[in-house]
């Protein structure tokens, strides 16, 4: 898990706007409300997927490095788009003397209003929930709660205007995509493994 530090890097030097900034803001997204209070399940985050992938290691090496690795890849794959494709959201104006207001300005100031599509927030998030759909160690608890709050962050993305909907998609399909060709290649492995093996068997 240290390579986190390292992607967290990556991010600061992908967080600005290229030579075109692109718009994906859809009538849903101009008709969503801006919520402060989903401030707080889209601050807590990375101690949320921190949280998960310990929690995988935990019950299961095979869950935790898959997840680990998909994180990796998914992450790395956002960060291409956002070399070439950078897309923004128009902030709100942000109002008021509160808790919630703050901790608004706090992710406002700390993050600029670029590397939008897709959302890493979104796909971590739906990735977590997508593996402990699919895991051994799966119950109602742990699958109601994981996919609770994995759904309460994604939606946070939208409510403080921090993604919009094409972003949410965008991470959804990117998890799909990675774990889709990690089957494909695991399969292939075992294709060619079985090759290698009725070749030796055989002599041929």
């Amino acid at each position: 898990m240290l390579i986190f530090p390292v992607l967290s890097v990556l991010y600061k030097w992908t967080n600005r706007p290229s030579q075109d900034v692109y718009t994906l803001v859809t009538p849903f997204d101009t008709a969503t409300p801006f919520i402060k209070y989903f401030a707080l399940p889209y601050a807590v985050w990375i101690f949320y997927i921190y949280a998960c992938l310990v929690y995988f290691f935990m019950k299961d090496l095979n869950t935790y490095y898959k997840g680990l690795a998909t994180y990796t890849v998914c992450i790395l794959i956002c960060y291409a788009i956002y070399t070439v494709f950078q897309t923004t959201v128009l902030r709100p104006e942000l109002t008021g003397n509160d808790p919630f207001t703050w901790l608004m300005k706090f992710i406002y100031n700390r993050d600029e209003p670029y590397n939008c599509f897709p959302s890493i927030h979104c796909f971590s998030s739906y990735m977590v929930m997508r593996l402990v759909w699919s895991s051994s160690f799966r119950n109602k608890w742990n699958v109601s709660l994981i996919t609770a709050f994995s759904l309460l962050i994604i939606l946070s993305t939208l409510f403080i205007k921090q993604h919009v909907v094409m972003d949410v998609f965008a991470g959804i399909l990117l998890v799909e995509f990675v774990l889709a060709a990690k089957l494909f290649i695991e399969v292939q492995v075992k294709k060619h493994r079985h090759n290698q093996e009725q070749k030796r068997t055989y002599g041929t």
